[in-house]
């Protein structure tokens, strides 16, 4: 199986990579899209005349943001709903409410390093927030993508999932010392690895997921580690958050990933397999696109879920 490349690179914004396609009279939700590259997503999203959802924890800003949206791209179909990914009841609450079909979801929302915290069922906050939540998401918005017949997921995932691949036996840190850098890798890991399973598990549905590493991007997320993330990133490796939005876009709308999933993409183009840190931001380390890893920890995610309800 040969790598998929486009004609996009490092240096492509989403506006670029969306343009001259059209997507009227189809849906679709950004989770954390209150600010940075979720924000521009949508707006790329929007620009094809999309429905676009905004999935927030915070509605006023997200309805800022959509009116933003809407007056620099026209589209008036843009709102925002509420969303606490790390609330198993709030995402109930959003996928109950939701109706009709759903074409795109883009889990963008994450948080990063950050202190260490868990949540009510005992969950460490990086994986509840950046891969329990939307897991729950998806798997309760199951329904909706599979009614389109040609649905597609994007994963928000990063290179950071080179630290650590998922420690089967305390995801929690109940035992090891808690770091927030393995923590977050550990969730970044999971990412990817949702979006191999969800593929294979849902391919009679025809939805696809591929997963992706936006690029080094100063937004909110960096807001446990200065503002400026790990501080490793040569300054030319930088992108704006236009810039940093244009794989998620791409994936979210390219007739070049039509039936194409379970995969992960960098700079707006299929990355490597890595057996080991790969020194750079691009690379998947193969226990991210492990198969038997990715239905072992679709079942611990169930298994997680179902006894939070």
């Amino acid at each position: 199986m040969s790598a998929l490349t486009t004609p996009f690179g490092f240096a492509s914004t989403a506006g670029e990579v969306v343009s001259g396609i059209d997507l009227s009279g189809r849906r679709a939700v950004v989770t954390g899209a209150s600010s940075g590259i979720g924000a521009e997503t949508a707006r790329a999203l929007a620009a094809t005349g999309a429905a676009v959802t905004l999935a927030v924890r915070d509605v006023a800003a997200g309805e800022r943001v959509a009116k933003d949206i809407t007056g620099s791209t026209g589209n008036q179909d843009v709102r925002a709903m509420h969303l606490d990914l790390a609330d198993p009841a709030s995402i109930t609450a959003f996928t109950t409410a939701w109706q009709g079909p759903l074409h795109v979801l883009v889990n963008n929302a994450g948080v990063m390093a950050c202190p260490e915290q868990y949540t009510e069922q005992g969950w460490e906050w990086q994986f509840a927030t950046n891969h329990l939540g939307h897991f729950a998401l998806a798997t309760g918005l199951h329904s909706a993508l599979a009614a389109d017949g040609n649905a597609r997921i994007v994963v928000v995932s990063s290179t950071g999932h080179q630290q650590s691949p998922v420690v089967w036996d305390d995801v929690n840190f109940a035992f090891r010392p808690y770091d927030p850098w393995l923590a977050y890798g550990q969730s970044k890991t999971a990412n990817v690895l949702f979006a191999v399973e969800a593929t294979r598990r849902w391919a009679g549905d025809n939805i696809t997921a591929n997963a992706l590493m936006p690029g080094a991007i100063y937004t909110n997320l960096q807001r446990h580690t200065g503002g400026r993330g790990s501080g490793r990133v040569p300054a030319e490796l930088i992108k704006t958050v236009e810039q940093g939005a244009a794989t998620s876009a791409l994936l979210a709308t390219s007739p070049l990933l039509d039936g194409i999933g379970g995969r992960y993409f960098v700079d707006c183009n299929e990355t490597e397999i890595v057996d080991r840190r790969s020194g750079t931001l691009h690379g998947v380390a193969r226990y991210a696109v492990d198969p038997a890893g990715a239905r072992r920890l679709w079942d611990l995610s169930q298994d997680l879920i179902t006894g939070a309800a």
